[in-house]
């Protein structure tokens, strides 16, 4: 440091001995430009340096020394959702790369948007990161007034994992299959109750794409988290919902649910016993994922230094083992790749909600 401020002062002394009249050989100290370098030049030396210095090499350092704070990761679900469990598996990633607290701030309600406009209007400092997932594609098309967009007020970081949404009933309801579970709807248009985590959110779209394809009628629940929709599933109170893997397996594991199908073309490697619902109804497909993203105009630099860190979590079998116990297949993709994977999800919906007249309900 102190090398490179001598040779900086050094040559702003030597130009000073210059002069500050016209020279040809240096034509930033002549002409209309002299006044002005004059000027400047009866500000102190050392000040000048000290300025110069601060401005070309604070940056470098701010990015090489990150963190040296507790970052906070805001889940725009409840504790125990599917985002907020692979937050804390992240979380712990960083604690044990950089030494540094990661906290979850968990900001559930209305479909995940309140979160998100949170999020999307924190300091871009690296030190508030938010965890998306499909929900936050979705919010956006359905209301006019939400004070964010997933593409214009976040930079991605990195997909970390997805998951097909599965289709879960109340044990009571008569059905062991998506297609006897279309075939009740049919018998019984308008009867069925499904709950979900808002208006807007991947599973109400999921079972609006469900219904628009197969001619069903349901009536929507919409509960504060998904969580409640899920507990007043288990209890009766709706007959069906839509949720991530990660979150319904252990319940449907416990016989509290009853699984029918799976979300994604195929059947799922992490539950291959599930049909998908694609096999009812050809074409069906709604992905549930899970990425890292932080406020626009974050520094590249940060950006660039959290996204090899999951990368290189992604990367280790441990990590994956975690993963896949929770019903989560990783991904691996950058900043880039994330950010055009956001436009593919962005224009799917935008489809689907026009075409179901959800708009601004």
């Amino acid at each position: 440091m102190r090398g490179v401020g001598r040779a900086i002062c050094g040559r702003v002394r030597w130009r000073k001995m210059r002069g500050c009249g016209s020279d040809p050989q240096y034509p930033m100290l002549s002409g209309a430009h002299s006044t002005e370098v004059c000027a400047m030049m009866k500000i102190p030396l050392r000040l000048r340096c000290a300025a110069f210095i601060a401005c070309v090499i604070t940056p470098v350092f701010a990015a090489e020394s990150y963190p040296v704070k507790p970052i906070r990761i805001i889940v725009p679900s409840s504790p125990s959702s599917g985002p907020d469990v692979v937050t804390r598996l992240i979380g712990g990633v960083f604690t044990d790369l950089w030494g540094q607290q990661v906290v979850a701030d968990n900001r559930g309600g209305s479909a995940g948007n309140i979160g998100a406009e949170i999020a999307a209007h924190s300091a871009p400092d690296g030190y508030t990161l938010f965890m998306a997932s499909a929900q936050q594609v979705t919010g956006p098309l359905v209301f006019d007034k939400l004070q964010y967009s997933l593409i214009g007020d976040f930079t991605p970081i990195s997909l970390i994992a997805s998951s097909p949404y599965v289709l879960i009933v109340n044990p009571s309801v008569p059905a062991n299959s998506v297609r006897e579970f279309i075939a009740l709807a049919r018998s019984r248009p308008g009867t069925l109750y499904y709950g979900t985590g808002g208006v807007g959110g991947a599973p109400h779209l999921a079972t609006e794409m469900l219904r628009t394809m197969a001619g069903l009628k349901f009536e929507h629940v919409p509960y504060k988290t998904i969580v409640f929709a899920l507990i007043d599933t288990m209890a009766g109170q709706v007959q069906f919902s839509f949720s991530v893997l990660p979150v319904a397996l252990p319940m449907v594991k416990q016989g509290k649910l009853r699984a029918l199908g799976v979300t994604s073309l195929k059947r799922s490697s992490l539950a291959p016993e599930l049909e998908a619902i694609a096999e009812t109804v050809p074409g069906y497909e709604v992905i549930g994922w899970y990425g890292l993203m932080a406020p626009q105009k974050t520094s590249p630099a940060i950006v660039a230094q959290l996204s090899a860190a999951i990368l290189r979590s992604l990367q280790t079998a441990e990590m994956q083992e975690k993963l896949r116990a929770l019903g989560a297949d990783p991904i691996v993709s950058g900043p880039r790749e994330f950010g055009g994977f956001l436009v593919e999800q962005n224009e799917k919906f935008r489809k689907l909600v026009n075409a179901a007249g959800l708009r601004n309900k």
